[in-house]
This record gives structure tokens, C-alpha cells and sequence, in this order.
């Protein structure tokens, strides 16, 4: 059924006598009209209410089927949900405490948990207020801890503010950490492709088919992944290269947590090539590829990396006959391992071009140091021996500056 409501945002989302008819019946899905919003025009400008449970003419707060009510709106109001679940006996939940429990429930190293402390902290917030509004309301609320000078609201507001600080320093000696490696990473010049995506799209299984590591372990879950991790392969030419798998994006991400997390996305801009992975199996998957580049261009990305995006068209395996309608356009099934060769072939043909990296034969004597330093600072492919003359021929990737090194170490 659909239902007409006032503002999301407002402290009462439904008239009286809606949220009695509500909670007086009770359909398997309930579905309530509101204004459309960007990321959700095309599911006809609605926001829902889902309800589980049989048709029912029973109160919602009388059924032992239904546990919790999801309204899809960015926050509630704090009377709005105290209001909602005394009216129904139920948790009443919005977008920001369902994306937040499942990144509660998905950090699993420190910077993550980190993270989603930070993005718990005005939630907490909330919380504080409205409790100290009752206390005041039953004139408890303006007492002051003895000898302290401060009301337990001022002492409350004052902790979560040390906590903060404390939560951001913790950060920001991560991120210094972060960058230090990413800085080394760059010395030993090894390409960086970053594998980003709509959550749930199949991207760490990607990396995982790519680089045969069995140590990765995808999950068919949403935000399996709140870290950037790297990942060791090599393409066709033998060059080594990293992938970095990223968090999922999600449509409509609420804004208090965009701040704690967007810090995660920072190490694509140093990427070298960027692959969108796409699940083309999804019924939105033209939506969820909308989402991905609004995310990107909101990064202020560099135009080049931008432009030079490999797009995966992933999970194929599950769409009988598909073929891809973009032009260069790579499909693939990353959990069977097909087109996983014409995909590397295009990686490749992206990391040359990006890094400005060559393939040249460069001709050495057996004698000399340069054969060795080319394995250790190159990627070698091949190598000729001329024993009559003494040298080799050597078919390398090299990139700009190391052959620029090569050619001061040794001149011809």
C-alpha cells in the first residue's frame, strides 16, 4: 500500500491518523510516497517502509514476526524514532543506523574500527541530547558534578569531544603510516591498479582470480571490504603490478559517513589505472554505475586517470549470452575465470600507456653488472645469449626513469 507522509527530514514523517492506520494494519511490505531524491528517482521517488511479516490486521507492536522497522531516510529525528518505537514496541530504523551496523559488524582492522567510531560519534550525540532534554524536562538536568563546575550534559559533551580528538590523531598516524608505504611503493616503481566498484560487485574475487593469492577470502556480502589492501600479480609481459582492493560504494551514502570513510578512497589518485568492476547480473547495474562515477568525480581525481577507466563487466556467468554493449568494455565471470586473458591484455595496454613505460632489447655484455641490474630494477622478458660475441639481447619493460638510470650507469 502507499501512504502519503510529510517531510523525510521533519520530526513527524507521518499524520496521526496515518500512523494509526499503520499501526493498526499490518501487509507484508508498507510503502510510503515522499519526495525524490537523487539516487532514488528511479525506483519511482519513494521511500519505503518494509515490514516482515504476514498479512495481519493485528497492531505491529502485538506481532512476534516482525522485529524491526526500516525507514529510508537519511536520519530520524531523536523524538521522531522515540516516538515511532514506543508508538510500534519495535527498533525503528533509518539509513545511517543500518549502513553503520553493518560497518560495525565488517571493520576488522584498526583504521575501520576507527572509522566507524568517528561515524558513530554524532549519533552519540543525539543520543545525549535527547536523554539530557528529559532529565530536564523532570528537573534533573542542570545539576552540576561536585566541584567540578560542570553539568553532566557540559561533562558528557566534554568527553565525547576528547574522544574525538583522540579518535582523529589515531587516524592521522595511520594515514602517515599509509602514505610512507605508498611512498616506498612508488620508489620500487611497481604500477598500482585500483579496483573499485558498487559494494557486493565481485571486486576481491577479481584480484583473487588475478592473482591466484589464496590467502584472499571474497565474501558475497555488502562492504565485506572497509580497507584499502594490496595484492601482488603479474600481467602478460611478466611486470609486476598491485592491486588495490577498495571499499564498495553505495548509493546515497549518508553524509555522516562520508567523511569517516572517504579517507579509505584517497590511495586511488596515486593509482596508476583505475577498473571500474561492475556486476551486470545486478537489475540496477545502470544505476550502481552511476553512483561509482558521481563517487569518483566527487574525489577530484586526475582527468587522465579518469579518462583511461577499465570498465569489468563482471558475474557474466549469470546473464545468459550477455555482451557487452560499451565499446571497450571487458566481460568477465572473476568466480569461473572467464575473460580473465583479455582482461590482462587490456590491463597491460593500460599500464604502458599510463606509466609511459617501454618494451625495448637492450643489448648487454655477459661480463657486466647490467643484465642483473635489469632483473632487480626492470621487468625482463626474454634473454638472447650470444656466446661468440658475448653479450645478450635482453627484452624488457622499463619504465622512463629506470631507463634513464640504466643509461647513466652504464653508458654505451
Amino acid at each position: 500500500m502507499v501512504v502519503p507522509t510529510k517531510t523525510p527530514d521533519g520530526k513527524l514523517i507521518f499524520s496521526r491518523g496515518t500512523l494509526q492506520h499503520l499501526t493498526a494494519l499490518m501487509p507484508r511490505e508498507l510503502v510510503t510516497r515522499a519526495q525524490p531524491s537523487t539516487g532514488w528517482a528511479a525506483h519511482g521517488g519513494q521511500w519505503g517502509v518494509h515490514l516482515t511479516g504476514p498479512l495481519s490486521s493485528e497492531k505491529i507492536r502485538g506481532m512476534p514476526g516482525v522485529t524491526a522497522v526500516f525507514l529510508n531516510i537519511e536520519r530520524m529525528a531523536a523524538p521522531t524514532k522515540k516516538e515511532l518505537e514506543a508508538t510500534w514496541g519495535i527498533q525503528v530504523l533509518d539509513r545511517f543506523t543500518v549502513a553503520l551496523h553493518i560497518f560495525r559488524c565488517n571493520a576488522r582492522t584498526r583504521e575501520a574500527r576507527l572509522q566507524v567510531a568517528l561515524a558513530e560519534l554524532p549519533l552519540l550525540r543525539s543520543n545525549l541530547k535527547n536523554v539530557t532534554a528529559h532529565l530536564e524536562r523532570r528537573g534533573g538536568g542542570s545539576r552540576y558534578i561536585m566541584g567540578s563546575g560542570e553539568s553532566s550534559m557540559q561533562v558528557q559533551q566534554r568527553l565525547l569531544r576528547e574522544k574525538e580528538m583522540k579518535i582523529r590523531k589515531a587516524l592521522e598516524r595511520l594515514k602517515g603510516k599509509r602514505q610512507l608505504v605508498g611512498q616506498q611503493r612508488r620508489r620500487r616503481e611497481f604500477p598500482v591498479i585500483s579496483m573499485v566498484g558498487y559494494t557486493n560487485c565481485g571486486k576481491t574475487t577479481l584480484i583473487k582470480a588475478l592473482t591466484g593469492d589464496p590467502a584472499i577470502q571474497p565474501r558475497d556480502q555488502l562492504f565485506a571490504t572497509l580497507d584499502i589492501t594490496a595484492h601482488a600479480g603479474s600481467l602478460p609481459s611478466r611486470m609486476t603490478v598491485l592491486y588495490m582492493d577498495t571499499i564498495g560504494f553505495l548509493s546515497q551514502l549518508p553524509h555522516g559517513l562520508i567523511e569517516s570513510f572517504s579517507a579509505t578512497l584517497e590511495d586511488v589518485a596515486h593509482s596508476d589505472v583505475i577498473v571500474h568492476v561492475r556486476d551486470v547480473s545486478h537489475p540496477e547495474t545502470e544505476l550502481q554505475k552511476a553512483s561509482v562515477l558521481s563517487t569518483l568525480r566527487g574525489l577530484r581525481l586526475p582527468a587522465p586517470l579518469l579518462d583511461s577507466m577499465v570498465e569489468v563487466h563482471n558475474k557474466v556467468d549469470r546473464v545468459p549470452g550477455y555482451s557487452p554493449k560499451e565499446l571497450h568494455a571487458v566481460a568477465v565471470s572473476a568466480l569461473l575465470g572467464l575473460g580473465l586473458e583479455e582482461l590482462r591484455a587490456q590491463l597491460e595496454d593500460a599500464v604502458l600507456q599510463a606509466t609511459g613505460r617501454r618494451i625495448l632489447v637492450l643489448r648487454v655484455p655477459l661480463a657486466g653488472a647490467q643484465l642483473s641490474w635489469l632483473h632487480t630494477e626492470a621487468t625482463v622478458q626474454d634473454v638472447a645469449v650470444l656466446p661468440e660475441a658475448g653479450v645478450a639481447d635482453v627484452r624488457v619493460v622499463i619504465s622512463h626513469s629506470a631507463y634513464g638510470r640504466f643509461r647513466k650507469l652504464f653508458p654505451e
